[in-house]
């Protein structure tokens, strides 16, 4: 009988369970979106981690389920052995052991699915008449004379609201609208509340809230005639319902939408620690910036001051520079007589060089006619002509012989 060919495990290659486990775990994680299953909770247990461990099964099947903490702890309500369950999940192997397990994203009980069908119509029915339209939106005021509150008189999240407003600023004024805000028939006294504290319109900000519960215990904020009469109310409107996982109709509807009522406290109210440090900050600024001013101003008078002189400052500067120019005026008139002399004595100098009897008193003598006109040459007289002589002292009258011309 022949042998059966066998792989040689020298040319194939031979995997480890690591790695086979890692390659199942790939291939489950690739091809197994994120999905619903249903089932009931056995084998509960809470580790010391926070991680819960348990197992989802049915009348034919089980499949082990681990949610970890990060998970487990938006849930508001804690599964308990036997609970009809609906988990959203993905599929995973851990590899250690090769479990074929499933990692829970979210945990609702079974039977909200009708819940959540009926939420998701009215959400986009509402949406489709534009009521969530962010356009339709009004702001809420930064600082309200006076806020309303829309809640049960016996609610935890009235504590809340009232503590954090207190906190925040204590003298703004308080109106509560107290309603149910759970059980059969909330819904409407909700409302009715809503629509009381916009026709009274005391307030300039509404806080419709209340605490944390399940789907069904919010419910009431999810139903249309809420909706409507938040979005019909006179004054803007904050939604604090459930923490902050949970989301309502009303959260949709409202002006804005607070993830608890203290967020939705906080929202309405300014902060009046914030408000005081930045009017120490402000008052700070302005301080630094009129002290520099005021240095500035200073500096400027103290230069001003250095320049403005006193009346007898004034007058001794003055008759400082009067000294000065009479010092310049009587240098100058020096100046212009010396120069005014030595032009005269120039002159005299030179009117004596031109003065006859200068020449005269060298012995030579002036020769003039009867009729007084100077003799310049021998042309002018003839013999016999009388003449008259004049020496540099005395004169004397004589006749001319005879005359001759010059060589």
């Amino acid at each position: 009988m022949a042998d059966t060919p066998q792989a040689n495990p020298q040319t194939a290659r031979v995997l480890s369970v690591s790695e086979l486990n890692r390659m199942a775990r790939d291939i489950l994680e690739r091809n197994f979106p994120l999905f619903w299953v249903s089932g009931e909770i056995s084998n509960m247990t809470r580790a010391a981690s926070g991680h819960w461990y348990f197992s989802l099964k049915d009348s034919g099947a089980q499949v082990r389920c681990v949610m970890f903490r990060g998970r487990n702890s938006y849930l508001d309500w804690v599964p308990k052995e036997g609970d009809k369950v609906e988990a959203r999940a993905t599929v995973t192997l851990y590899e250690a052991r090769g479990d074929f397990q499933l990692t829970i994203e979210f945990l609702q009980r079974a039977g909200l699915g009708a819940l959540f069908e009926a939420f998701e119509k009215l959400k986009q029915k509402l949406q489709a008449e534009g009521l969530f339209d962010e356009t339709r939106k009004r702001a809420i005021p930064a600082f309200p004379k006076q806020i309303g509150i829309v809640t049960s008189a016996d609610a935890a999240a009235l504590h809340d609201v009232l503590t954090t407003l207190r906190r925040r600023m204590p003298g703004i004024p308080v109106v509560i609208y107290p309603t149910p805000v759970q059980g059969k028939g909330a819904a409407n006294l909700i409302a009715n509340a809503i629509e009381t504290a916009s026709r009274r319109a005391e307030c300039d900000v509404l806080i419709v809230c209340r605490g944390g519960g399940s789907i069904e215990d919010l419910w009431q904020f999810n139903e249309e005639i809420v909706a409507r009469a938040i979005v019909n109310c006179s004054m803007p409107v904050i939604s604090g319902v459930g923490h902050e996982t949970d989301f309502t109709i009303a959260d949709f509807a409202a002006d804005r939408r607070a993830p608890t009522p203290t967020a939705a406290a906080e929202m309405a109210s300014p902060n009046r620690e914030a408000l005081l440090n930045t009017l120490l900050q402000q008052q700070q600024s302005l301080q630094r910036s009129m002290s520099y001013k005021l240095n500035r101003y200073m500096q400027q008078l103290d230069f001003l001051a250095r320049r403005l002189l006193s009346p007898a400052q004034q007058l001794t500067h003055k008759q400082e520079s009067l000294a000065q120019l009479g010092t310049r005026l009587q240098n100058s008139m020096l100046q212009l007589l010396g120069r005014q002399q030595e032009k005269l004595l120039r002159l005299s100098l030179n009117l004596q060089h031109l003065n006859p009897n200068a020449v005269l008193n060298r012995g030579y003598a002036l020769v003039q006619t009867r009729d007084g006109a100077i003799v310049r040459a021998s042309s002018q007289i003839a013999a016999g002509d009388p003449v008259n002589l004049r020496f540099a002292e005395g004169s004397a009258e004589a006749d001319i012989r005879s005359t001759a011309k010059p060589d």
